[in-house]
């Protein structure tokens, strides 16, 4: 039953091959196929075809069915395996066939570079770059599989080498990119121009981890259409084993001409900063001569208008500035130190009680004080106690030129931690500040229950410290 199936299966073939041309022509294309796919196939003319052996087999003549069969099998098989080859390999698209190369690739490289630290979103030419933090730039030897440091062996000691990378590269964030792709986008210096980058570009890995600290760029990124660099890093040799390094590459971040430092916004402001180092204030700007030319020339100096008189600043900067550039000056603004050793006093003689207010650099309220001796957090007085506490602030407000500079030792007791004394930040400046409490020590003080004599031992602490 088996020979007489195969008998018909190889019956039909040969009818079926007769039918066809003796010759491929050179139009069809199937050797150039199989080229381009890179499969290796005999020349035709050597090649032993199903139709030209069942012929030859044919004209002896005088062959059994089974004797046919036998001599057919060999030539067959490898007719058959051939044609299933190419119909399966010519299934594959070139693009398919890259993508799966690629993702092969990817999957043979075991270990790989990386940065450690961010990178500040802006770095300017002819200053070292160096990490958010100010610190020099760490990179380690990584083991993906495990997520630990390569820390011993030899590849923990090998030479890697800092290179400046198109900022668009990996923008998706993947981490699956091939060598080919690296270096493509590795980025040399414009024509006529100094090396992009210089100074320490080799690095040896010490444990697994290297240290970037001295690596200068001589031009900006503006000429690029990204508008962007990457640091990126590779081994500078090749091992001989298995075992395949991946680059590295870091965030992107703008690279500015040096002369923009002089000009960069300070984050946070410093209380002496000009007032143009706020964001949003330009230097020589609109907002910056309003300011100045009201005397407002310092962050200190903003700050405390903003406190004691919020319209005011506002009608400075102009009565058509939007909520946004407000709120955005206004948070910057905030942000900064205060001046620890820079405190004021103000007494206010109410038509019931006296009360004596303390401030800090930039005027806010940070206690109070009913008797002359123990200063009080306001969260801790009563209703008609915060009252008079207001109406003493606004009245300070208008008469700024009548606060008392006080040294920080003047109001410090022996038993308090000097950080107690730091008020906590405020958006509001007409809001009364939560703060620990704070006293000046009983025990050797001047009775000060009499407003003149109290008026004369804040002048005589004034002029002692």
């Amino acid at each position: 039953m088996l020979t007489t199936c195969l008998c018909f299966c190889i019956c039909q073939s040969f009818i079926f091959l007769m039918m066809l041309p003796s010759k491929r022509s050179a139009s069809d294309g199937g050797d150039d196929d199989d080229q381009r796919l890179g499969v290796m196939v005999p020349d035709a003319k050597r090649r032993a075809t199903l139709k030209n052996a069942v012929s030859n087999i044919m004209g002896l003549g005088g062959l059994s069915m089974n004797r046919i069969v036998l001599n057919l099998e060999p030539t067959l098989r490898s007719w058959v395996r051939e044609e299933v080859e190419r119909a399966i390999l010519s299934s594959f698209h070139p693009s398919s066939r890259s993508s799966v190369n690629q993702i092969e690739a990817s999957r043979e490289r075991s270990l790989r570079l990386q940065f450690v630290d961010k990178l500040p979103s802006t770095i300017f030419t002819g200053s070292k770059v160096e990490a958010e933090d100010g610190n020099p730039i760490r990179i380690i030897l990584v083991d993906p599989i495990s997520q630990s440091i390569v820390s011993s062996g030899s590849l923990s000691s090998i030479k890697i080498e800092i290179l400046v990378l198109n900022g668009d590269f990996a923008a998706d964030e993947r981490e699956d990119w091939t060598e080919d792709e690296f270096n493509a986008n590795v980025l040399r210096e414009r024509e006529g121009k100094r090396p992009l980058v210089t100074g320490d570009l080799n690095v040896t890995l010490v444990d697994g981890v290297g240290t970037v600290d001295n690596v200068i760029f001589t031009d900006n990124s503006s000429w690029i259409r990204s508008r962007k660099f990457r640091l990126g890093a590779r081994i500078v040799q090749r091992n001989s084993g298995e075992v395949t390094i991946r680059e590295a590459r870091s965030e992107a971040f703008v690279v500015k001409d040096h002369r923009g430092e002089l000009y960069k916004k300070h984050y946070p402001p410093s209380h002496g900063d000009e007032v143009w180092r706020l964001e949003r204030i330009a230097k020589d700007g609109a907002f910056h001569k309003r300011l100045t030319s009201n005397t407002v020339l310092t962050v200190k100096d903003f700050l405390r208008l903003y406190v004691t008189d919020q319209s005011a600043l506002r009608n400075i900067l102009g009565g058509g500035i939007s909520n946004r550039v407000w709120d955005t000056i206004i948070e910057h603004a905030l942000s900064c130190d205060l001046d620890v050793d820079e405190w004021y006093t103000y007494t206010y003689y109410g038509a019931a009680q006296r009360v004596e207010l303390r401030f800090d650099s930039f005027y806010r309220v940070v206690a109070a004080t009913f008797d002359g001796q123990n200063y009080q957090p306001v969260e801790n007085l009563n209703f008609s106690q915060k009252i008079l506490v207001e109406d003493a602030k606004r009245h300070a407000y208008r008469n700024l030129q009548d606060m008392v500079l006080t040294n920080r030792r003047a109001i410090m007791a022996p038993s308090i931690p000097y950080t107690n004394l730091l008020p906590e930040p405020i958006s509001i400046p007409n809001s009364l500040l939560q703060q620990p409490d704070f006293s000046v020590a009983k025990q050797g003080t001047i009775s000060t229950t009499h407003p003149s004599v109290y008026c004369l031992w804040n002048r005589i602490s004034a002029d002692k410290f």
